[in-house]
């Protein structure tokens, strides 16, 4: 099973959410698994040959691409993922990606994810290697599909191949003016008449790949239902219920060699499930790096989070006040909406005894929040998978979230199933999207935290869940050999 991986951001190359996470550790599994799946990302600035040891690929060559009315000279260069043989190969056009952000809001956004779904095809057609799947992900490589129905038809290389999208999140398309769709140049008369690429006068990548790709997913079982309804398609709910048979759920998984407090190299005081006394030692440091003292009843409600609406901070500011009431300590990491950051820096002056925060991204103190919070609060208007609370159970820090996306899929409710052995406790979680059900959440846990004995045991069963990439990769390979078969 040959599988190219397309993306715009491979971590520890280039990051800036969930999508470089799971682009770093679903290949690694499913090589694992026995496919020679290679990656294919733009080289961004910060991408340096020195520090990631990139080498110019000789049998490529210098590939020139047209993209409006320019042509764009490209090289490709190559490296492996970190502890895998899984190959990485960056499509270098400085015009484009020579930028200090991975995503800009310049006038030929367009243009650069135009020329990267280009140049990956013209490179595999150069690799002289076969893809079954080609396997793209969100919208900035939303035109591959159409492409290689349209552009590249002609080469036998991808008469067999399968195209699969993932969506990471519908929220953010792909949306430019209609003239985009002259600039990307798509080869396909009888696609591009049936309005694929058009959504209120203005083009839109994503839309083309949901309705050009062989097969879509997204990544968890909820968010996949979660997609055919209004409330959640933003818009695409319509082009999703026609291709409703092609979409699958596949939860994210988690890379447990960084993600493990028996092994982070974050945390002061590593611990286990069988030594959970350690983790109250990484609690201590957690308060005395937020400035925060410790009492020993009084619990830690921790936040790692964009501050948007999307994760709750609507319904968080709504009731801020009364939040405050709760007798907890909260500490904040994150960045986002200047709204929410002014509205958090208002109330650590007011409360400074009760909340801090750090604003910015910052991967040791996101550790070490993990390791030291009792309480994980992640109250998502929408998630399509979330991390952080899989982080949280493997970390015995007790989530709290909304019902919704991969939260419902990965947080049992405790008060709803506290003597299941099928699915034991794991969090706490409520269905409404107001801050009156959030704070009440939030009270009823509080109120079991109380209970050591009880509490101890909803820690343990969320420290024993496995959401590994490995089991999460077995589904993506079996989807892969469906989609593969004659």
């Amino acid at each position: 099973m040959n599988a190219a991986y397309i993306t715009s951001e491979v971590f520890p190359f280039a990051k800036t959410g969930g999508l470089g996470d799971v682009s770093g550790a679903l290949p690694i599994a499913l090589s694992d698994l026995g496919v020679d799946i290679k990656i294919f990302l733009p080289r961004y600035t910060t991408i340096t040959k020195k520090e990631f040891n990139l080498k110019l690929v000789p049998d490529i060559g210098e590939i020139i691409i047209p993209v409006a009315g320019k042509e764009h000279l490209i090289k490709v260069y190559s490296s492996f993922l970190p502890k895998s043989k899984v190959v990485v190969y960056f499509i270098d056009c400085p015009h484009y990606f020579g930028r200090f952000e991975i995503y800009t809001k310049d006038p030929d956004e367009d243009e650069r994810f135009i020329l990267f779904s280009k140049a990956v095809i013209e490179t595999i057609q150069r690799l002289k290697w076969r893809p079954d799947i080609v396997h793209c992900n969100d919208w900035q490589t939303g035109l591959i599909p159409i492409y290689i129905k349209g552009n590249y038809a002609w080469d036998k290389l991808f008469e067999k191949t399968k195209t699969l999208f993932t969506i990471h999140n519908i929220a953010y398309q792909g949306m430019f003016p209609l003239a985009s769709i002259s600039t990307a140049d798509i080869k396909h008369d009888e696609l591009l008449s049936n309005g694929v690429c058009e959504y209120f006068g203005k083009m839109n990548f994503m839309k083309t790949a949901i309705l050009t790709a062989d097969a879509l997913n997204t990544v968890s079982e909820t968010y996949a239902k979660e997609l055919l309804l209004p409330e959640f398609g933003a818009g695409m709910e319509n082009f999703l219920q026609a291709r409703k048979n092609d979409l699958y759920g596949i939860l994210n998984g988690v890379d447990y060699s960084v993600w493990n407090p028996e092994v982070d190299r974050f945390i002061p005081h590593p611990y286990s499930v069988n030594a959970l006394a350690e983790k109250l030692k990484n609690k201590k440091a957690l308060l005395k790096r937020f400035n925060l003292s410790y009492r020993k009843n009084i619990p830690v409600i921790g936040i790692i989070s964009r501050l948007v609406e999307q994760k709750g901070f609507d319904i968080i500011s709504e009731g801020i006040e009364e939040l405050m009431k709760l007798d907890a300590r909260w500490v904040i990491l994150g960045s986002g909406n200047d709204r929410y950051e002014e509205l958090i820096n208002s109330f650590v002056k007011k409360y400074p005894k009760k909340i801090s925060s750090y604003f910015g991204f910052f991967d040791e103190l996101a550790h070490l929040i993990e390791a030291g919070a009792d309480i994980f609060l992640m109250p998502s208007r929408y998630e399509p998978c979330g991390l952080n609370q899989i982080y949280s159970l493997k970390y015995g820090t007790v989530p709290v979230v909304r019902k919704t996306g991969g939260l419902a899929d990965t947080v049992v409710d405790w008060s709803e199933s506290p003597e299941s052995k099928n699915e034991p406790g794991t969090g706490f979680s409520f269905n409404e999207y107001s801050s009156k059900a959030l704070t009440s959440c939030l009270e009823k846990a509080l109120k079991v935290y109380g209970d050591k004995s009880i509490w101890q045991q909803i820690q343990k069963n969320g420290m024993q869940k496995d959401y590994s990439w490995k089991k999460s990769a077995q589904k993506y390979l079996e989807l892969y050999n469906t989609l593969s078969k004659p």
